[in-house]
Protein backbone atom coordinates (compact mmCIF):
# COMPACT_ATOMS: atom_id res chain seq x y z
CA UNK A 1 0.00 0.00 0.00
CA UNK A 2 1.45 3.50 -1.07
CA UNK A 3 1.41 5.72 1.16
CA UNK A 4 1.57 9.84 0.72
CA UNK A 5 3.60 11.89 2.96
CA UNK A 6 2.99 16.13 2.24
CA UNK A 7 6.11 17.97 2.43
CA UNK A 8 5.35 19.21 5.62
CA UNK A 9 6.14 15.97 7.34
CA UNK A 10 9.54 15.52 4.97
CA UNK A 11 10.70 18.61 6.67
CA UNK A 12 9.92 17.78 10.02
CA UNK A 13 11.29 14.50 9.63
CA UNK A 14 14.33 15.88 7.89
CA UNK A 15 15.12 18.26 10.82
CA UNK A 16 14.24 16.60 13.81
CA UNK A 17 10.87 18.73 14.78
CA UNK A 18 9.31 17.51 17.28
CA UNK A 19 5.74 19.05 18.26
CA UNK A 20 4.80 19.88 21.66
CA UNK A 21 2.20 21.59 23.38
CA UNK A 22 3.12 25.38 25.05
CA UNK A 23 2.06 25.49 28.33
CA UNK A 24 0.43 28.21 29.58
CA UNK A 25 3.07 29.09 32.18
CA UNK A 26 5.32 30.12 28.95
CA UNK A 27 6.96 33.42 28.63
CA UNK A 28 8.10 36.29 30.34
CA UNK A 29 6.54 37.23 33.69
CA UNK A 30 7.11 40.71 35.60
CA UNK A 31 7.06 40.64 39.52
CA UNK A 32 3.82 42.80 40.70
CA UNK A 33 3.71 42.06 44.08
CA UNK A 34 4.85 40.09 46.55
CA UNK A 35 3.13 38.54 50.40
CA UNK A 36 4.60 37.39 52.89
CA UNK A 37 2.49 35.45 56.03
CA UNK A 38 -0.56 37.83 54.17
CA UNK A 39 1.70 40.95 54.74
CA UNK A 40 2.39 42.84 51.63
CA UNK A 41 5.43 43.50 50.86
CA UNK A 42 7.62 46.08 48.35
CA UNK A 43 9.51 43.45 46.27
CA UNK A 44 12.51 44.24 44.51
CA UNK A 45 12.08 44.31 40.54
CA UNK A 46 12.31 40.88 39.10
CA UNK A 47 11.82 39.22 35.86
CA UNK A 48 10.80 35.07 35.17
CA UNK A 49 11.48 33.89 32.16
CA UNK A 50 10.14 30.37 31.39
CA UNK A 51 10.85 28.67 27.96
CA UNK A 52 10.54 25.65 26.53
CA UNK A 53 12.92 23.28 24.85
CA UNK A 54 11.33 19.85 23.78
CA UNK A 55 9.82 18.66 26.65
CA UNK A 56 12.20 20.71 28.89
CA UNK A 57 11.43 24.09 30.88
CA UNK A 58 13.68 26.86 32.21
CA UNK A 59 13.00 28.90 34.61
CA UNK A 60 14.75 31.90 35.08
CA UNK A 61 15.20 34.46 37.69
CA UNK A 62 16.36 37.91 36.71
CA UNK A 63 16.83 40.74 38.58
CA UNK A 64 18.21 44.34 37.07
CA UNK A 65 22.25 45.09 38.03
CA UNK A 66 23.19 48.72 37.11
CA UNK A 67 19.72 48.58 35.01
CA UNK A 68 20.93 44.93 33.19
CA UNK A 69 18.60 42.45 33.72
CA UNK A 70 21.06 39.84 35.54
CA UNK A 71 19.91 35.54 35.82
CA UNK A 72 20.07 35.17 39.28
CA UNK A 73 18.76 31.62 39.51
CA UNK A 74 17.60 28.84 37.27
CA UNK A 75 16.56 25.61 36.88
CA UNK A 76 15.86 22.96 33.74
CA UNK A 77 13.16 20.41 34.48
CA UNK A 78 10.09 18.38 32.88
CA UNK A 79 6.84 18.71 34.13
CA UNK A 80 6.32 15.10 35.82
CA UNK A 81 7.70 15.52 39.06
CA UNK A 82 11.76 14.79 37.69
CA UNK A 83 14.24 16.44 39.29
CA UNK A 84 16.31 19.55 38.08
CA UNK A 85 19.60 20.99 39.43
CA UNK A 86 19.01 24.82 40.69
CA UNK A 87 21.70 27.20 39.77
CA UNK A 88 22.94 30.06 40.67
CA UNK A 89 24.26 32.71 38.80
CA UNK A 90 28.09 30.84 38.54
CA UNK A 91 26.28 27.74 37.29
CA UNK A 92 27.12 26.16 40.50
CA UNK A 93 24.15 23.85 42.11
CA UNK A 94 22.61 24.79 44.63
CA UNK A 95 19.45 22.74 45.05
CA UNK A 96 16.64 21.28 43.19
CA UNK A 97 13.18 21.60 41.95
CA UNK A 98 10.80 19.48 40.56
CA UNK A 99 7.47 20.85 38.79
CA UNK A 100 4.47 18.53 37.89
CA UNK A 101 1.74 19.44 35.63
CA UNK A 102 -2.05 19.34 37.77
CA UNK A 103 -3.85 20.56 35.33
CA UNK A 104 -4.94 23.16 32.99
CA UNK A 105 -2.45 26.20 34.17
CA UNK A 106 -1.83 24.37 37.71
CA UNK A 107 1.66 23.24 38.62
CA UNK A 108 2.75 21.78 42.05
CA UNK A 109 6.60 22.91 42.99
CA UNK A 110 9.34 22.02 45.01
CA UNK A 111 12.75 23.48 45.81
CA UNK A 112 15.19 21.79 48.02
CA UNK A 113 18.97 22.87 48.85
CA UNK A 114 21.44 22.74 51.68
CA UNK A 115 21.27 25.77 53.96
CA UNK A 116 17.67 26.92 52.78
CA UNK A 117 14.37 25.50 53.99
CA UNK A 118 12.85 22.99 51.43
CA UNK A 119 9.31 25.12 50.11
CA UNK A 120 6.59 23.66 48.43
CA UNK A 121 3.72 25.28 46.47
CA UNK A 122 1.88 25.67 43.29
CA UNK A 123 1.92 27.60 40.21
CA UNK A 124 -1.18 29.38 38.76
CA UNK A 125 -1.93 30.84 35.70
CA UNK A 126 -5.20 32.44 35.03
CA UNK A 127 -7.89 31.64 32.77
CA UNK A 128 -6.67 34.61 30.63
CA UNK A 129 -2.90 33.84 30.38
CA UNK A 130 -1.97 37.21 31.73
CA UNK A 131 -1.42 36.20 35.28
CA UNK A 132 1.34 34.30 37.00
CA UNK A 133 0.64 33.08 41.11
CA UNK A 134 2.77 31.49 43.36
CA UNK A 135 1.60 30.41 46.42
CA UNK A 136 4.81 28.79 48.17
CA UNK A 137 5.10 27.63 51.92
CA UNK A 138 8.62 26.33 53.69
CA UNK A 139 8.78 23.01 55.18
CA UNK A 140 10.39 21.34 58.35
CA UNK A 141 11.25 25.10 60.27
CA UNK A 142 10.22 26.86 63.23
CA UNK A 143 9.57 29.74 61.21
CA UNK A 144 6.52 29.04 58.28
CA UNK A 145 6.54 31.04 55.92
CA UNK A 146 3.70 31.57 52.94
CA UNK A 147 4.98 33.76 50.11
CA UNK A 148 2.71 34.88 47.46
CA UNK A 149 3.90 36.58 44.56
CA UNK A 150 1.98 37.63 41.80
CA UNK A 151 3.55 38.23 38.01
CA UNK A 152 2.31 39.19 34.70
CA UNK A 153 3.00 38.62 31.37
CA UNK A 154 5.32 41.24 30.18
Amino acid sequence: MLRLITPAVLIALATGVTAWSAEPLVGVWKLDRQEMNGEKLNPEPMVLKISQSGDQYTFAFSVPVNNVYFVSMSYTVRLDGSEGDVKNSHGDKIGTAKVTSTGAGQYKLSLTGPNRPESAGKLTVSGDGKTLTSESDTVGTSKPAHVMQVFSRN
